[in-house]
């Protein structure tokens, strides 16, 4: 079994692959302060919960945009796990073209949703990717390159500083009320990061498509994808789990490379 990980500035994904599925995934907050002692703990106990014994991982691969947790989770995979884990950097065989000004610049978690996307849906037509994480992102794909993209703010995050710059906002839940003229705070409040960031996406979309000249397949994936993806009609798919299957795909890829 290859275990493969997903490390945001927010949360932390596993998938434990056997063959080419997903026997489980979960995720945990991203914690700096973590020892790979504490995250070897955390998976010990998600292996035993789903009844997977440590000499049954036998691969892994991680994919980081947080470098202060490289040398953690390299660590914990290794003195638990016995596995040298692949990670998604500078030498790793990805088969992606970019047309990126410096390509080190791209985000490791981009370009695994970037080799997803293109195994899974092809390079027929144009793809963009919508990633709800940390930050919003929006990756575009012509003719099977990754030809650039969009940074936006992340849902969680704008909705963190408006609560914590105001002295009485309360924290509330991330969901769509039933109106968007809302009637008390909590549901006003959620009714301008729901319905707002629906209309960011919408607009962005649209001037991404109107450049490209074509139409182009839409792809949401992330934790709030979901939420998002049903206030607009903007999004074609929402897939849950580009990144981790990319992951999956990448590990294979460069193991069947090295055993040439």
């Amino acid at each position: 079994m290859i275990i493969c990980i997903d490390v945001g500035n927010s949360n932390i994904k596993y998938a434990v692959f056997d063959g080419d599925e997903p026997r489980f995934t979960f995720r945990v907050a991203t914690d700096l302060k973590k020892t790979s002692d504490e995250y070897g703990t955390q998976l010990f106990t998600m292996l035993e919960i789903n009844a997977v014994k440590r000499e049954e991982i036998t691969g892994g691969i991680i994919s980081s945009v947080v470098p202060s947790l490289d040398y953690t989770l390299c660590h914990m995979l290794k003195v638990y796990f016995g596995v040298e884990p692949k990670q998604i950097a500078p030498g790793l065989r990805t088969g992606l073209r970019m047309r990126a000004d410096n390509a080190r610049e791209v985000g490791a978690d981009r370009i695994v949703n970037n080799v997803s996307a293109l195994r899974k849906y092809g390079a027929e037509q144009p793809i963009i990717i919508v990633d709800f994480g940390t930050a919003t992102t929006f990756n575009i794909l012509k003719d099977g390159e990754f030809i650039g993209g969009v940074i936006a703010p992340g849902i969680k995050g704008s909705l963190d500083s408006l609560i914590s710059g105001t002295a009485k906002l309360p924290r509330v839940e991330i969901a769509a009320p039933k109106s968007v003229i809302a009637t008390n705070t909590v549901t006003n409040i959620q009714a301008g990061v729901v319905f707002g960031f629906a209309g960011l996406v919408e607009f962005i979309v649209k001037k991404i498509k109107r450049e490209l000249g074509c139409n182009a397949l839409t792809v949401a994936t992330g934790g709030l994808a979901e939420v998002i993806a049903h206030e607009t009609d903007c999004i074609d798919v929402i897939d849950k789990m580009l990144t981790l299957n990319g992951l999956k795909y990448l590990y294979d890829m460069n193991s069947s490379e090295e055993g040439r």
